[in-house]
Parts: C-alpha cells; sequence; structure tokens
C-alpha cells in the first residue's frame, strides 16, 4: 500500500469516527504518527478531500493550529450541480477520469454510465478535434453528460 492511500485511510477512518464527519488534525502530528513528511499530508489533502470527492477542507494556522477535514453530505441532485460547477471551461482526459471515478464512487451515477462517459471523455474520442480545443469541448461534454443525471 502506498503512502498517500495509508493517510487517506488514516483521514477516512478519523472522520468515519467522528460523530459529525469531521476529523481535526494536526499536520505535524499525524506525520510523525505515520512516519512521513508534513508535505505529504498536504499532498494527500489537496488532491484527495477536496469539493469534488466530497470534502471540505478548513486550516488554520499557529502554534494551537489545526486542519479540519469535513465529509460534505449533500443529495444527488446538490451533489451533482456542485460538481458541474466546479468542473471549469476546460478538462483534460486523465481529470475526467478521476472526477467520472469519484462520482461513481460516491453513488451519484450507475457504473454503466460511468464507463460510458470514460469512454466518450477519452483522448481516443478526441483525436479528430484540435488539440487546442479538446479540453473545452471535453468540459462542456463532461458537464452534459452529468446534467442528464440529474
Amino acid at each position: 500500500m502506498r503512502l498517500s492511500d495509508i493517510i487517506t485511510e488514516m483521514i477516512l477512518k478519523l472522520i468515519d469516527e467522528s460523530d459529525q464527519n469531521v476529523a481535526e488534525i494536526q499536520r505535524n502530528e499525524l506525520a510523525a504518527m505515520i512516519g512521513c513528511v508534513p508535505s505529504q499530508i498536504n499532498y494527500v489533502l489537496t488532491s484527495r478531500f477536496t469539493p469534488e470527492h466530497g470534502f471540505k477542507v478548513e486550516s488554520r494556522r499557529g502554534g494551537g493550529g489545526y486542519i479540519r477535514i469535513t465529509k460534505i453530505t449533500m443529495d444527488r441532485s446538490n451533489a451533482l450541480m456542485h460538481i458541474i460547477n466546479s468542473v471549469g471551461s476546460s478538462i483534460d482526459s486523465a481529470s475526467a477520469r478521476v472526477l467520472i471515478e469519484n462520482i461513481q464512487e460516491r453513488e451519484l451515477v450507475c457504473e454503466e454510465a460511468a464507463e460510458v462517459m470514460k469512454a466518450a471523455l477519452s483522448n481516443n474520442s478526441f483525436k479528430d478535434i484540435p488539440v487546442n480545443v479538446r479540453d473545452q469541448v471535453r468540459a462542456a461534454m463532461l458537464k452534459q453528460m452529468l446534467v442528464s443525471q440529474l
């Protein structure tokens, strides 16, 4: 198991043990407990605990500082709208794939729909589209696919 997976599992366990879907951690303490450097904690927080993944991360700096990770709970339609609004005007193939896998994992779309989306948004599907507009077209298509799931 990779270090980033271990950090993720530990944070998810802390959230699951909480009554309010919130974990408060001190980055340096967590890093010492796991045996890694604090920047690895930052990497996991910025890559795996994002709004697109269903989390909100807040931090307070200073001596008594902490990082608060909250698992966002919202109904399916609101979650999909939040994701649609977060896509932006362009998205590359790898990011689209990760986003689709995340929404499938959160059961916002069924497996069949997710597989169709991944195939339609893959680089192979865009080979005849000019390179300079591929990511913009991909973002527009992804948004429309998600709207169709509302």
